[in-house]
This record gives structure tokens, sequence and C-alpha cells, in this order.
């Protein structure tokens, strides 16, 4: 009988994360402040950020960091999770490739925010912090945060972007029910929100809003810290014990990857699956393909500029150099709500930009058309965000049928989309439409950018 599912016990964890940023041949450009163009150091990131996760951040030095004994507790209450090979999708497809996914929609709240939640609340909460704050988009990044706030006896707030709450209104819910206050974004309730809303009425909001109402609420908050679920160097970090775990479990189904795959929004996932295994490419000459699935109509690494820029819609966070569309782009009201993001992360914009992974836009029907068929082969219904994986991993196999080459593929199946049937909904009902944002108006936003 052929072995579907390879799982890792827990003596078999990996107990520390994978810093990339040690191993580059060219090492992120460093986060500047906005006025004075001076590089930030970890005092200046500290008032904002945990300061662990600050060091971590500026860390060139150390390719392993431990994962704290805390931390590793609460990630075996769930973790490992399962690699799965996707026989029922390969046959559907008829194609040579071997297809296998690393299932992190089975993690607590149903996606792999919670593996960056556990360790920032834990930091937050050694330093003594009592609130910490964030934005989400979807939610899932939210849902994670206000569980592993209540596992740490923080109070958590939350600005979710307002069309996205509106469009998964559970998600919302699920924050509640862990404690946490949510606030729809752009709101009335912080001067950036003000500001938006008196520009736009009705701005539908987007995570460039939610964080800039989340940066002033913890910077004006005594005893606050700002948490983040993407783009920054230490929660791509927090994310790696996705692709050392499938590293492991790749050895148990007896194959390497030639090909990695995962969506992408402002990094997390990706970094999370890619990393590792980039590791052996810079280090072995191991030569696996890196692919970041992005939304057609929010389309940073493919159509974007390398530059300095805000990381939020009203710039009160560092200048980060980054693949962007300009920080004022305001994205379609896709239901792939955690890639409406303007900017790449910082590590996955430097190997971008070196050549060491390449983008591909997904149009919405196309994300949507690769959920469907994936859900009907291997009975699980994704995410929005993660069927843009799946869609990307569905063109991979189809090169493979035309070439007869037996790749190995693997993606991340970022979390699962049980809250996203609304979506489905009007996907099945023929309601949904492809988004392309025009030339013209990623040069108007590429104007806000600071020179």
């Amino acid at each position: 009988m052929k072995q579907k599912r390879f799982i890792l016990q827990e003596n078999e964890l990996p107990t520390a994360w994978y810093n990339i940023q040690a191993d580059m041949p060219i090492k992120p450009m460093p986060p500047i402040h906005p006025a004075t163009k001076q590089p930030l150091g970890v005092d200046d990131l500290a008032h904002i950020f945990p300061r662990e996760c600050c060091v971590q951040e500026l860390d060139t030095e150390h390719d392993f960091i431990p994962i704290p004994e805390e931390v590793l507790d609460k990630y075996k209450s769930y973790r490992s999770t399962p690699l799965v090979r996707a026989y029922a999708l390969e046959e559907a497809l008829q194609t040579p490739a071997h297809i296998y996914f690393k299932n992190e929609s089975v993690n607590p709240l149903g996606s792999h925010k919670i593996n960056s939640a556990l360790p920032q609340c834990y930091y937050a909460k050694q330093e003594g912090t009592t609130n910490v704050t964030t934005e989400t988009g979807a939610g899932q990044w939210g849902a994670a945060l206000a569980y592993a706030a209540s596992v740490f006896g923080l109070e958590a707030a939350v600005y979710q972007v307002k069309i996205s709450m509106q469009q998964k209104p559970y998600r919302s819910s699920i924050m509640r029910t862990f404690g946490a206050a949510v606030t729809g974004s752009p709101s009335m309730s912080t001067r950036a929100g003000k500001d938006i809303i008196t520009r736009d009425p009705h701005h539908p909001g987007s995570l460039g809003t939610a964080i800039s109402e989340a940066v002033e609420l913890a910077t004006t908050t005594p005893n606050c810290k700002y948490t983040l679920g993407s783009v920054l160097n230490h929660v791509g970090l927090h994310q790696t014990i996705i692709g050392l775990e499938a590293e492991k479990q790749m050895t148990m189904a007896g194959e390497y990857p030639d090909v990695v795959i995962a969506c992408f929004g402002g990094g997390s996932n990706f970094g999370g699956i890619a990393f590792p295994f980039m590791r052996h490419n810079l280090k072995d000459g191991k030569k696996t393909e890196f692919i970041a699935a992005e939304p057609e109509s929010c389309p940073k690494l493919t159509r974007g500029e390398f530059r300095y820029d805000f990381g939020d819609e009203a710039g009160y966070t560092p200048l980060l150099p980054m693949f962007t569309l300009g920080h004022s782009f305001k994205p379609a009201n896709i239901h792939a709500g955690g890639l409406r993001y303007h900017g790449a992360g910082v590590i996955i914009s430097q190997l971008l930009k070196d050549g060491l992974m390449h983008g591909v836009d997904i149009p919405q029907l196309e994300s949507f058309e690769a959920g469907m068929l994936f859900a009907r082969t291997e009975g699980i219904i994704p995410a929005p965000e993660s069927s843009h994986a799946i869609a990307a991993a569905i063109r991979e196999a189809q090169k493979c049928k035309q070439t007869g080459e037996e790749k190995v593929i693997l993606f991340n199946l970022s979390g699962h989309g049980l809250i996203d049937m609304s979506a489905y909904d009007q996907y099945l009902n023929g309601d949904l439409i492809n988004y392309r944002v025009s030339d013209q108006d990623i040069e108007q936003t590429l104007k806000s950018v600071p020179e």
C-alpha cells in the first residue's frame, strides 16, 4: 500500500528555527528612519515590537536560533503537521509529477499563523508587556494572535480590514471568543483611521490601513507592543518550523523537491516552507526552484518596484527595502484577504532581486478553480489564499504532463477554507470576477513612495 501521510514524532520536532539571513550571499538592506534615513537598531525598533523579536529581526550571524522551551511545548500540542502525497490530484491531472503538500490547515485556528503568534506573545510576556495589538486581513493572523495572547495571559486588540470583516464575519467571532477586541479598519478610533476615512469615506480597508491603526495604538498605549503576522524577518524565522519539518518528512518519503511553492501576501508562509530548502541551494548546490504565487490584483513581486517604502498607509512604520506597489495602493476586494498587501517582505525582496526565487500572479477565478479541484480530489476545502499555491502547483504539474518529467512538487497548504464558504458560494454562483490592476494605477501609487 502506498503511504500518503508522513508525520514526525514529538522527539523528532525541530528545536531551532532557521535564520536564512546568515547564509544569504547578499544581506538584506536595513530598515531606516523615514526622517533621518539612518539604519535602525534593536533599541529603535523595541519601542514598537518585543525586544527579542527585534534582535531576531536584525540577526545576520546565527543560522539557527533555539526555540524557547515554553514555545516548543505549545508547538507539541499540534506539530508536526502532515506532509501529504496528493495522489488523487496527480491522477486528476494525469501528470507524471509527484505532488506533495504540507498541511498547515490542521493547526489550531486553521492556518500556519499560530507558528509565529505563540513566540511573539511569549516574548512580549517575558518582558512584562500586558497588551498586544495587531492587524489582520482575512482573519487567520488575528485569530492566531488572539489565541496566543490568551495562552500567555495578554490583552489583545485586533484591527481587521473592513471588507474582509464583512466577507468573513466568523473570523471576528473567533477572535472575540479568545477575548480579543476587534475593530474594522479604517476606523474612527485612531488618528490614522480618521485621516483615511476623511480622504475616502468608502475606503474598504487594506492591510496597510490596519497596520497604521495597530501601530498607533501600540505607541500610544502604556505597556503595549505591536505584533505582526508577515513581512518582517522574525516572522519568517518562526515559520521555518514548517520547512524544517518538511525536510525530514520528504526524507521519510524518499524524495526531494524540485519545486517549492507557497501563496504570497507578505511572505510568512512562503518563507516558512521555502527557506529551509533554499539553504541547500545556497550551501550545497541544489537546484530547487522556488515560486511565490500572488494575486493578479496585487502583483508586487511581478510588477512592483524594489525601493524603500513604508509598511503601512499612514507612514508610521520604518522604511523597509521591498518590492512594492506603493503604500497607498488600494487592492481589489478579492476574497484572498491575506494576500492584499502592497509590499513583499525584506528577505524575500532581496532573494527575488538576486534571482533566487520568482513570483507568478494568479487570477482570482483560476485560484478558485484550483481550490475546487483540490477539494474534490483531496477532500480538503482550501482557504482562498492557499488556492493560489494550488493553482501554481497545478501549472507546474501540467508542464510536467507536456514534457514527461517526473518532477517532485511541494506546496504549502497554509490554511483551510471552512470559514470562507461565502466566497465559494459566490464562485459557484458565477458572481466572482478577475481583477487586474492597470499600469497607470501602479505608477500613481508608486509616486507616494519616498525618494
